[in-house]
C-alpha cells in the first residue's frame, strides 16, 4: 500500500520506498518522510493529485507521482 492509496482522514505509518525510485526517495527524507514516521491524510484534489498529509506536526503536499512511491502500512 502506498500513500497514494489512501483515503482522506486515514493514519499510516512509512514502511520503506519502492525500488527504483532513488531520485524520489532521497528528496521525501529531506522532507522528514522517513522509515517508521506516521502522518494523517488531510485531503487530496479531486483526481487525487496532489496528497497533503499531516506530518510532525506540518501539512506536506506531494504529487501523485511522490506519494506512490512511499510504502505504507495504515494504523
Amino acid at each position: 500500500m502506498t500513500i497514494g492509496d489512501l483515503e482522506v482522514g486515514a493514519k499510516a505509518r512509512v514502511i520503506g520506498y519502492h525500488k527504483g525510485s532513488s531520485s524520489y526517495r532521497t528528496r521525501l527524507l529531506a522532507m522528514g518522510v522517513t522509515r517508521g514516521e506516521s502522518f494523517q491524510v488531510r485531503r487530496t484534489a479531486p483526481m487525487g493529485d496532489p496528497v497533503e498529509i499531516l506530518l510532525k506536526g506540518f501539512s506536506l503536499v506531494l504529487r501523485k507521482d511522490e506519494a506512490n512511491v512511499v510504502l505504507v502500512e495504515r494504523m
